[in-house]
């Protein structure tokens, strides 16, 4: 008698394109491990991401607005559910793996830093071996999770997580579809949280790309994934027209947001303390938590403080920095 995961394997067949990555036909995990009865093995890592604790320190993590005191404002979680609606609308139009795309989707960001990407750049120069986003997300399932056993993912989710920023295109097109989901959702959720914070209005936004993408967020995400959808096949793309818009909006964007003083002016003051963490930390390797001590005896100091640091969300790194750098006054 089949199990629910084999007639699950079974409609996988029956419905998905050709072009989609079937569970079936997994590369499978670094350690093998016996199939599950009811879930596929794309859809047992995504219960094993949601369920991790890097993901749930993601909702104390900065996307763009550094420590927003407003409930509206995107943090990284909330950023991860948004790449992984818009990557699902687009997995599900292509007929492929609405599994492994999800997956891919909620585990892309683990590794960022807190503080965003500023605090992803001030690691980077920190750490001798350098410090990229999309490497660390796959050592956190490979290696920080479950205290050290990691969560044992399939190839092809660790292959879109790697794959979702620069560099080599995923193998998968389901990973493909995580890197322009990413785009798509960023682009649109940092213009709508500029709009809440006051930095720029829609009307600010050049005419022209806004009678070329949409003369709002949801019209805008509307049109980018339908222009995916339309012109993708053997790979995922926006049409030529559409990417060099976005890439004008992108640019429009860096200079009136990412790097607007208004919403870059505690940017120092968040990499000056991870400085001062990273300091303290690589002469004082002792007070990390044991985990990253083990680490340390494995992978060199400088390579744990660098894990322990990254791990941190926004108000725990704060935490930490008061208690150390900070005159702490005696309660009566």
């Amino acid at each position: 008698m089949q199990s629910i995961r084999e007639r699950y394997e079974d409609k996988e067949r029956l419905l998905l394109s050709d072009k989609a990555c079937l569970a079936i036909h997994s590369r499978g995990r670094t350690v093998p491990e016996e199939p599950d009865d009811i879930r596929t093995c794309f859809q047992r890592d995504r219960d094993r991401i949601i369920h991790c604790q890097s993901f749930r320190r993601l909702k104390h993590k900065t996307q763009v607005f550094l420590a927003p005191s407003g409930d509206h404002y995107r943090t990284r979680l909330t950023h991860t559910l948004e790449v992984s609606q818009i990557a699902r609308t687009i997995a599900r139009a292509l007929q492929l793996n609405e599994d492994l795309t999800e997956a891919i989707a909620l585990g892309h960001d683990l590794g960022h830093t807190p503080f965003g990407h500023a605090g992803e750049r001030a690691l980077n120069e920190l750490c001798p071996s350098g410090f990229r986003h999309y490497e660390q997300s796959v050592r956190v399932t490979e290696y920080l999770e479950k205290d050290g056993i990691g969560l044992n993912l399939t190839d092809e989710v660790k292959n879109g997580i790697l794959c979702h920023t620069r560099g080599e295109e995923a193998y998968t097109l389901e990973g493909q579809i995580i890197r322009i989901a990413d785009k798509i959702a960023y682009i649109n959720h940092d213009i709508d949280d500029a709009a809440r914070a006051g930095v720029l209005q829609e009307e600010d936004i050049p005419l022209s790309l806004r009678l070329k993408l949409g003369m709002s967020k949801s019209a805008r995400i509307d049109y980018m994934v339908k222009n995916v959808i339309e012109n993708s096949g053997d790979k995922i793309r926006m049409s030529e027209d559409c990417y060099q818009a976005f890439l004008e909006l992108h640019d429009f964007m860096f200079y009136a947001v990412y790097k607007n003083p208004v919403c870059k002016s505690e940017e120092v003051k968040a990499v000056s303390m991870i400085n001062k963490l990273y300091q303290y930390y690589t002469e004082n390797p002792e007070a990390m938590p044991e985990e990253y001590l083990n680490i340390a005896q494995k992978d060199g100091t400088e390579r744990a403080v660098c894990d322990y640091i990254a791990g941190m969300s926004d108000n725990y790194s704060v935490k930490i920095f008061n208690r150390l750098f900070v005159p702490q006054f005696w309660l009566e």
